[in-house]
């Protein structure tokens, strides 16, 4: 879950239970909030060693996912159709 879904339904359980059932939980200060995932990003060495361990569809698989930027998703959905040989 992404933490800005996180901290949304926890203001929304605050917003609940403050306004709607008239509850005094207190403060809950900043503690509680979801902190935003730090992306986490390979050197380029890294990307090497892992595709000089992959072979046939898996290889082109992260190579089409490493040089043009496909999520994973997108790469399993790609089509021949999709793809310009042309260029």
């Amino acid at each position: 879950m992404v933490a800005s879904t996180q901290n949304q339904g926890l203001s929304v359980l605050l917003f609940i239970n403050r306004q709607v059932l008239r509850r005094d939980i207190g403060d809950l200060g900043e503690a509680i909030h979801a902190r935003k995932a730090i992306p986490v990003v390979m050197i380029r060495n890294d990307v090497k060693a892992v595709l000089r361990n992959l072979s046939n569809d898996k290889w082109l698989m992260a190579s089409l996912m490493d040089g043009d930027g496909l999520q994973l998703m997108e790469c399993l959905r790609l089509r021949v159709q999709d793809i310009d040989f042309a260029r």
